[in-house]
């Protein structure tokens, strides 16, 4: 595919620059992208994560890895991300295969989370049925009461999973709705380039 004038060869410096324009014009939403997973069977879901850095390697994210998603991605290790930044009248799509983040990668995002969320991560067995709020609000207290200071270890049943990309479309508004869409096609340790039709 020809390169479509002024993309940039590298789209994970390209997505950091969105990224970036992103959390200057909406900081609340910058970082928030829809993660898509499919089961064993080819059922498909989607829901919303965080996704705050992207680098060589791909996209991370950290979830409980007893959740939905985390039993999706054990069965089928495939996924899809999309930022829409409205703000820029962009978007960008991910497409690839998933594994887990190293140990090490969890421990330290875990302990940059505020002190309400690393208590939910330990209380919430996410996705599993929920009798009433009564009962996760008692398993709130439980957590509080075992780690009373701001010291809260990673649960080990949450962590990180990294999208490597295979397929990077970035996405821009046109008048008329033929819009500007530039996709990046992993070719071994390079990208192909090219423009799509709106």
């Amino acid at each position: 595919m020809p390169l479509p004038p002024s993309a940039a060869p590298d789209p994970i410096a390209r997505f950091l620059d969105a990224l970036a324009r992103a959390a200057a014009a909406s900081p609340h939403d910058a970082t928030a992208a829809a993660l898509a997973t499919a089961d064993a069977r080819g059922a498909p879901s989607v829901r919303m994560v965080l996704v705050k850095s992207a680098d060589a390697r791909g996209f991370p994210f950290f979830t409980n890895r007893e959740s939905r998603k985390a039993r999706d991605l054990a069965a089928n290790p495939r996924a899809a991300l999309c930022f829409h930044w409205p703000a820029l009248e962009e978007q960008v799509r991910v497409e690839g295969a998933v594994t887990p983040l190293p140990d090490a990668e969890a421990d330290a995002y875990f302990r940059g989370r505020p002190r309400e969320s690393r208590v939910g991560a330990w209380a919430s067995r996410q996705s599993a049925p929920l009798g009433d709020r009564a009962e996760l609000e008692a398993a709130v207290r439980e957590v509080e009461a075992r780690f009373p200071g701001e010291e809260i270890p990673r649960p080990p049943f949450w962590g990180g999973y990294l999208v490597a990309p295979e397929r990077i479309e970035f996405w821009r508004s046109g008048p008329g709705r033929l819009h500007h869409r530039t996709v990046y096609v992993r070719r071994g340790d390079g990208w192909e380039v090219g423009a799509l039709q709106p």
